[in-house]
């Protein structure tokens, strides 16, 4: 697991929403048939509840565009900021948004080696819990994070039963400009999550 020095920016849009990629949000969630806004009441008082301001363009989005949508990306649908996916499990640790999310780099807790096996469930359970808003699930376990709060503030990650990867370009795997526009993006072209070649 990586704790340390910061590796990679966050997205150049975090505190202020770029038109353009509002835009292409409207565009792609118009077509997807997103749920209604939750308004700018209703963010500022998720945000006031859980210690945090929600990262651009996803404040913006929820407030504006859609809070969820029962298609799209994720395979199983954007859950609403409040909300958690449906197969997230009773038996999780209560999540807390203002605490920062512990990783910097991907982490495959499932081969990892040199944590502790009895330190290893309290070890994985902030990457769960800590300093993001789900976005939804792939099923199985598979979930993506948009991470509010630490290092990574503004990133996409997926984190499942296996580790946690960070989403774009820069950190491998995939095509995508990291950040919740360019994970949105990525889905609206029809794109597989992992599509770089090796």
């Amino acid at each position: 697991m990586s704790v340390g020095a910061v590796r990679y920016s966050c997205p150049t849009h975090t505190e202020h929403p770029d038109p353009a990629e509002l835009a292409a949000l409207r565009d792609d969630f118009a077509a997807a048939g997103g749920s209604r806004a939750l308004g700018w009441a209703g963010v500022h008082a998720f945000e006031a509840e859980h210690g945090v301001v929600l990262p651009e363009p996803y404040r913006t989005f929820v407030a504006e565009i859609a809070d969820g949508s029962p298609v799209g990306s994720p395979f199983y649908g954007l859950v609403p900021v409040a909300e958690l996916p449906t197969d997230w499990g009773a038996d999780r640790r209560k999540r807390v948004l203002a605490r920062a999310f512990p990783l910097v780099e991907q982490w495959a807790w499932e081969d990892d080696e040199d944590t502790p096996e009895e330190e290893l469930d309290d070890t994985i359970e902030p990457v769960f819990n800590h300093g993001s808003v789900v976005l939804g699930t792939d099923g199985c376990g598979m979930f993506w994070h948009l991470i509010v709060t630490g290092q990574h503030r503004g990133h996409v990650w997926f984190v499942d039963g296996e580790g946690a990867t960070p989403f774009g370009a820069p950190f491998g795997g995939t095509t995508a400009t990291p950040g919740f526009a360019g994970w949105v993006a990525h889905w609206a072209e029809g794109k597989e999550w992992f599509d770089a070649k090796a």
